[in-house]
């Protein structure tokens, strides 16, 4: 027994030292492997795109290959968390921050810290957000819409890339607020509710609307949620205009808690320099994104303030654990 015993710690002690060693690896060689950069989205989503193309610029400044990962689920929140819960801080495996992160402790029971479990890098970039249709919907104005909405309890059907995300909870909000009762239909992903707006499973799409096919007369947008009118549809109204609400929805780029300064910074500077590159401002300018920068203790500092503002929500809208 004492000599099985004695292995075990043999064993657990070699662990251990093998575990500090890879830590202890200076941060002026790193990396010397490829980087995976967690998408808690599905593939070829706007999100999927965004994230790719990042990974692409970033990657010739790094001179390592960045390895996209799909894992969606939990509104965007399981990627971030499992990453959290048993990467290790090494920079060798990040992940999308989406704002659901920061909603998923108010509305789960989960022993998951989004302030003090994640390293905070950079927050990269903001969603466009609004309400979209087909083009051949008899709906030709936001007015239309709600008119028709409010007439037809129940009746109108809309999708989003998840219960509990941004879209799910302002479009809740909305129905608050209108007296309306919509039809919440949840996909896994933008791209999967762009697939069922465009096949007629459902009448409307809450999320960036998929600019493409808006070009293409295939689809039109009826409100945007952001400050200002985008120049994509300079006559689409906000929900600003209409009635003070604004659904910006930034996100960043983040690891596990405990990663060394100089790991952060060398990320940091990385992705900085790929947030102003033109062929990630290009792929972002084609999925209805708009480049927002905010340093580590900046997005820490921002993040802090979304959490307690998540709270509020998911109380406010009873939309408790």
């Amino acid at each position: 027994m004492f000599r099985h015993l004695s292995f075990v710690v043999i064993l657990a002690s070699a662990w251990f030292a093998s575990v500090g060693g890879a830590r202890a690896q200076p941060a002026e060689n790193f990396p010397e492997r490829p980087i995976t950069l967690i998408c808690p989205w599905t593939p070829g989503g706007n999100t999927d795109i965004a994230l790719r193309a990042l990974a692409d610029v970033a990657a010739r400044h790094l001179g390592k290959r960045i390895v996209i990962d799909n894992r969606p689920g939990a509104g965007g929140a399981l990627g971030p968390q499992n990453m959290a819960a048993g990467a290790k801080p090494d920079g060798y495996t990040l992940s999308q921050i989406p704002l659901g992160v920061f909603r998923l402790p108010h509305m789960v029971k989960t022993a998951f810290d989004p302030i003090g479990d994640l390293t905070w890098i950079l927050n990269v970039a903001g969603y466009e957000f609004g309400v979209s249709v087909r083009a051949d919907s008899p709906w030709k104005t936001w007015d239309d819409f709600i008119a028709y909405a409010k007439a037809n309890p129940g009746k109108v059907s809309f999708a989003s890339p998840g219960i509990g995300t941004s879209l799910h909870l302002t479009m809740e909000d909305l129905s608050g607020r209108l007296g309306i009762q919509w039809l919440h239909v949840p996909y896994k992903g933008s791209a999967d509710a762009v697939t069922a707006l465009r096949g007629g499973q459902v009448m409307a799409q809450a999320g960036s609307p998929p600019w493409e096919l808006v070009d293409a007369g295939q689809v039109r947008p009826l409100v945007m949620w952001g400050d200002n009118r985008t120049p994509r549809a300079p006559n689409v109204p906000t929900l600003k205009e209409l009635y003070g609400i604004v659904a910006n929805s930034p996100w960043g780029i983040a690891g596990p808690k405990g990663m060394d300064a100089k790991v952060v910074r060398i990320l940091h500077d990385v992705f900085r320099r790929a947030i102003n590159d033109p062929i990630f401002v290009k792929a972002l300018d084609r999925v209805g994104m708009a480049p927002y920068y905010m340093g580590g203790d900046e997005y820490l500092q921002w993040a802090r303030s979304a959490t307690e503002e998540e709270r509020r929500a998911v109380e406010r809208l009873g939309l408790k654990p």
